[in-house]
C-alpha cells in the first residue's frame, strides 16, 4: 500500500491557521502543464494565490487537487491545481508558513525508500538542514 502523503494535510491546517489568526493565506505554485492558472500572472514559472475566503469562490483543498474560482484584472478564473505543484503556503501578513520541496514532473521515478541493510540497519537520511519553519 502506498504512502499516504502529508502534504495536503498541512495544507489545509496553515489555511486554517491563517484565517483563524486572521490572516491571508497565500499559496505559491509551480507551474506547469497540469496547472490550470491565468498565464500572463505567472512569472518565472511560479504564480501566487491570495486564496482567503474573500478572494475565492468554491475552494477546495483536496487530496490531490486545489481548485477554485478567482478574479485576475476583473475576470474570472477557474484555477485547478495539483497538490504536488504547491511550494508553500504562507501568511502574507508575516511571511509564515511551509516551504515544500520541489517534486519531480509526472512520469520520472519516484524516490525509493530506505532500505535495510544485509546486517538489518537503515540507510541514513541525507544530511542537510530541513526545509520546514516553525509556527507559533
Amino acid at each position: 500500500m502506498a504512502e499516504i502523503s502529508s502534504k495536503p494535510y498541512l495544507i489545509r491546517a496553515l489555511y486554517e491557521w491563517c484565517t483563524d489568526s486572521g490572516y491571508t493565506p497565500q499559496l505559491l505554485v509551480a507551474v506547469d502543464g497540469r496547472t490550470r492558472v491565468p498565464a500572463g500572472f505567472v512569472k518565472d514559472g511560479k504564480i501566487v494565490f491570495n486564496i482567503s475566503a474573500g478572494a475565492t469562490r468554491n475552494l477546495m483543498l483536496d487530496n490531490d487537487w486545489i481548485q477554485f474560482s478567482a478574479r485576475f484584472g476583473g475576470v474570472s478564473h477557474e484555477i485547478s491545481v495539483p497538490v504536488d505543484r504547491v511550494a508553500a503556503i504562507f501568511a502574507r501578513e508575516n511571511g509564515q508558513g511551509l516551504h515544500f520541496e520541489p517534486v519531480d514532473a509526472p512520469g520520472s521515478p519516484e524516490p525509493t525508500p530506505p532500505t535495510a541493510s544485509p546486517s538489518g540497519e537503515v540507510a541514513a537520511p541525507p544530511k542537510g538542514k530541513p526545509s520546514l519553519k516553525v509556527v507559533k
